[in-house]
């Protein structure tokens, strides 16, 4: 199996969530509403859509909600239509962002995204800059002892499974996480995260005068209502994440 992986350091202060939980609410059931347009809002067969539901389940997003989304979604409620669009570009010490947009008006969303990056000692890049150092990735954190974690993994289809403190990240292909999911489910394990990401494939390392400018504008671009993720290839040390977050 591979080494440590850096992505736990990665996605940072998953706790930030709670405080925002309204707003978190409102980027998942957007999600939902995406995946049902794109791909009808039939969950067994539609992948996307069992993905997002899900991580809204894990949220605690009501059943009614993600009802009404899903309907507004293939059309049966009037609701707003949106598009996705990706933003890429550079934070302090040269630490890659790749951001997913999901908007009615792409003009107010390139000027929200382009007046953070701006604000915040960034650098907004052309498409492409940035987009090939990521790939999409199933990504489940799971709680457990090694050998459980790895046999449920396997069994399931997982790709790899990765070290990560008193932890175990296992990673699938993204049409595979729901299977591996429910290999991991029913094995008795703890499953804290599960979701379709981008993983980065190489990281930069950021010192401790750095990175708190580097949070700032992570923070930043996720607090705009337009944008559902932000992806970042920072390799922040415990210790100084502890002392700026």
């Amino acid at each position: 199996m591979a080494g440590h992986s850096k992505w736990a350091n990665i996605k940072h202060r998953k706790g930030r969530q709670d405080a925002k939980r309204g707003k978190l609410f409102g980027k998942l059931i957007r999600a939902i509403e995406m995946s049902a347009r794109e791909g009808g809002g039939d969950p067994e067969a539609n992948a996307t859509l069992a993905t997002a539901v899900q991580k809204a389940k894990d949220a605690s997003v009501p059943k009614d909600n993600i009802e009404r989304a899903i309907a507004r979604g293939i059309g049966e409620v009037e609701g707003v239509s949106y598009e996705e669009v990706w933003y890429e570009g550079y934070a302090p010490g040269g630490v890659a962002l790749y951001v997913q947009c999901l908007t009615d008006n792409r003009n107010r969303t390139a000027s929200d995204v382009r007046s953070q990056f701006t604000r915040n000692n960034g650098s907004l890049g052309e498409p492409g800059s940035v987009g090939y150092l990521f790939e999409q990735k199933g990504y489940v954190l799971v709680t457990g002892d090694e050998e459980t974690v790895i046999e449920a993994a396997l069994e399931g289809g997982a790709e790899d499974v990765r070290a990560s403190g008193d932890q175990w990240e296992v990673i699938t292909s993204p049409g595979d996480l729901a299977v591996v999911r429910s290999s991991i489910e029913s094995a008795g394990l703890d499953i804290d995260q599960a979701e379709v990401t981008q993983l980065p494939s190489t990281v930069v390392p950021v010192d401790a005068s750095t990175a708190p400018q580097v949070l700032r504008l992570v923070d930043a671009l996720d607090d705009l209502d337009d944008v559902q993720e932000v992806y970042a290839n920072f390799d922040i040390p415990d210790e100084v994440l502890a002392d700026v977050g």
